[in-house]
Order: structure tokens, then sequence, then C-alpha cells
């Protein structure tokens, strides 16, 4: 932390897990060599350089995407990336011109606190929490990005991916009961608070967990929400 405003980066990889990160960097640097779908057109008209499949997998492992043209100007942006920045916008407009003139006002407001925004590489990585107020702003050369180009990876520290309920049931035969219970544990949720929300006994709910444990093969509510966590980003 920077003077208490600016969250350091031994915090911030800590708190997002330095590996999904790696994983989300490595997604964004393939996005510019693989192949386009014949159907995909970036908002000037040109084919776009980054497939629905890549841009679905950095949304499900929370990770914000923008790609920038000449002038730090956005020319596409995934829902995750248009969320972080507060820009009202869905698949049916998202390559609006008014829309993408919002979201790279937004962005060089945000990256606009933080002492680094003068010196943004090819590739950026900028970590956002409610708990600081200048986001931390990591800049990487990137030789392999075309000339002109440069993209951006949005993480917000308080945004917590959640399991998909249908996949819960499929990968371990969890109840409804059980799986809200799950869910509301990987969003950070207390036993107590959860008992007293749900209206059942304590005895209740530890039942309901100590069957959530023997199924998912779990012995600890860490090791548990780590597991939701990781499958998280599953459909």
């Amino acid at each position: 932390m920077n003077n208490g405003n600016q969250i350091s980066a031994n915090s911030a990889f800590t708190e997002s897990g330095g590996q999904i990160g790696q994983s989300a960097l490595d997604l964004l640097k393939a996005s510019f060599s693989a192949a386009a779908p014949a159907n995909a057109h970036a908002a000037d008209g040109s084919s776009a350089q980054h497939p629905g499949a890549v841009m679905y997998m950095l949304d499900r492992i929370g990770c914000g995407f923008l790609a920038f043209a000449a002038g730090r100007k956005v020319v596409e942006a995934n829902a995750t990336a248009r969320a972080i920045l507060m820009v009202d916008a869905d698949a049916r407009n998202a390559d609006d011109p008014g829309v993408l003139d919002e979201l790279s006002r937004a962005f060089n407001r945000l990256v606009g606190l933080s002492s680094a925004a003068r010196s943004l590489g090819s590739l950026t990585s900028v970590i956002v929490s409610g708990k600081y107020h200048a986001p931390l702003v990591l800049s990487h050369a990137e030789p392999l990005m075309p000339a002109g180009k440069s993209i951006a990876m949005l993480v917000d520290l308080d945004s917590h991916l959640r399991p998909n309920p249908a996949l819960l049931q499929r990968m371990f035969g969890l109840t409804p009961a059980e799986i809200r219970l799950a869910l509301e544990l990987a969003q950070g949720g207390i036993l107590a608070d959860i008992a007293q929300r749900r209206r059942l006994s304590r005895t209740t709910v530890r039942s309901q967990l100590a069957s959530v444990f023997s199924k998912t093969q779990t012995t600890r509510q860490a090791e548990l929400v780590q597991l939701l966590n990781r499958i998280a980003i599953l459909p």
C-alpha cells in the first residue's frame, strides 16, 4: 500500500491469486495471435482479433479485458471490464462507438488515480478494490504486440466468482440446500450468519456442512472455499 491509498503489489497478488492472474495474461497475449471467427467484427469494421471463446474464458475467470488503438482509445471490451468500469452496456450494444468512448474515458479516469498512469506499456494490469483510493497499475512491454495496439487486464479484488449451481449438483451430488450453503460460503459467508439469515439452527447448518465436506472430499471450510473458487471458472 502506498501512503494508505494505493494497493500494494504483494497484497494485490495475494488476494487475487497470482496463478489466475498469470493465466489471464497468457490468454490476453494469445488472443492477439488467435484466428478470428468468420463472423466477428471489431468496432471499426475490421475482423476482430479476439475470438469469442477467449473473451468468454476471461469473463469466467473474472478478468476484465480492454483492447486499445492509438491514443488509448478502447476498441473492444468484455462484460467484466464494462462492469468494473461501471459502463452500462450489454452484448447487444457493446460495440457501439458511444459505449466504447465511455469506456475509454472511464479507463483513463481510473488509471489517472495512479502515479503509473503516464507510463502505460503495451500490456497493462489494473487491480482495483473499493478498500483503496488508487488502483495498482502494472505495465509490461510486450514485443509481440502489433504497433499502436495495447491491451489491459482489469481485476477487482472485491469481486467473487460464483460457481454454477448445476455444476455443483452434477459434480458432487449436492442437494439444493447444500448448494445454497456452499455458494454462501464461497462468497465469504459465516455459518452463524447463514443460519440466522435462513432461520435455521446452527446444528442444521453444521449438518449440511458436514454433508458438503463428505461429498466434496474436503475437511475444512478453507479447503472447501478454495475448491469452490477453482471450479467457479467452469461454465
